[in-house]
This record gives C-alpha cells, structure tokens and sequence, in this order.
C-alpha cells in the first residue's frame, strides 16, 4: 500500500547548505560529463525524502555512477520523473514563479527550448529567491544573477511509499461499528 508523508524541507536545504561547495564522496561527481547539477538536486531531494524509486529506466535512483536512473542526474529526466510519479518516491508540481519553498527546484531553459541547469532553493532574500547548485558551484546565490531564457519552478508535494498490507488500516464490516 503506498501512503504519502511530508517532504522534509528542512533537511533537504541543511544537505543543499552542507554540500554545496563541495562533494559527498557518496556520489558520483558529474561535473567534468554533462555537469553536476541535477545529480546534486537529486541529493538533496533524497535527503529530505529518504525514499528512492528503483524502477529501471523510469525511476529516481542512485547506486553507483553506472547504475542510476537518467531522473536522478539528467535535468529532462529529472522534471519527467518528478512531475509524474504515481508510486514511491518524491513528487512535483509546476507552479507560479511565487510558489516556492525552500527545498523545492528550480529549472533553466534556454530560448532554443532546451532545459539545461537544476537549482534547489535555500532561501529567500528581499522577495527573490536563493539557490544552491553544482557545476557552476553556488551557496545562497540569488536566483537573479543568473543569465536564463526561461525557468520552471517545482513543488515538492510529498513523498509516497509502501508499507506491507499487514499494516493498512482494515476498514472491513468491523470498521463501521
């Protein structure tokens, strides 16, 4: 039975904080192969939701540098990921560019329609958001300093995942009495 709980906000911008300028020897640095941005939303993501979707192909995982799923480090995959999971996992809705919170994602896009660059935002300072990325490391950056065509922004939801039948409520005749 999948049941969903709250995204843990303030995790996932502590991990975004601790890691920013730096790498987890935990994970795969990307930089140097197609950039590290998403993998390291991807990390942070997970540590403020604890939850992995194994799926082959389609899910949102991280075991070694060659075996992950394209969500966890690939910035379209990422967005396609968030946006439509129904089963265990983080999810996301795109909303207005004022609907953020920390530990929710930003994307950048070019004019060609290409989306190349994954921010998590960390803060907010004088009505604008802050962020924190890899490749082009950054700490607390306003997300106005960036040079971008167009952005998508990403509402963590919450997080599903499964607990035995074992354990789900029985709402059985018995229930009603």
């Amino acid at each position: 039975m999948l049941v969903i709980k709250d995204y843990d906000r303030e995790r996932a911008v502590e991990y975004a904080k601790r890691w920013a300028l730096g790498r987890n020897p935990l994970f795969e640095n990307f930089s140097g192969i197609g950039g590290d941005c998403t993998s390291f939303v991807s990390q942070a993501v997970y540590a403020g939701s604890c939850v992995m979707n194994y799926t082959k192909t389609f899910g949102w995982y991280y075991v070694s540098p060659t075996d992950r799923a394209p969500a966890w480090s690939g910035v379209e995959y990422f967005y396609n990921f968030m946006t439509q999971n129904k089963e265990e996992g983080p999810f996301m809705t795109e909303t207005y560019p004022g609907g953020l919170l920390p530990g929710d994602v930003i994307q950048l896009g070019n004019a060609e329609g290409d989306w190349y660059h994954s921010l998590i935002v960390t803060g907010e300072r004088n009505g604008g958001y802050l962020v924190s990325a890899h490749s082009d490391d950054s700490l607390d950056r306003p997300l106005s300093t960036y040079r971008f065509y167009r952005a998508r922004f990403l509402r963590v939801g919450g997080v599903r995942f499964s607990i035995p039948d074992k354990y789900a409520p029985d709402c059985g005749e018995d229930f009603f009495m």
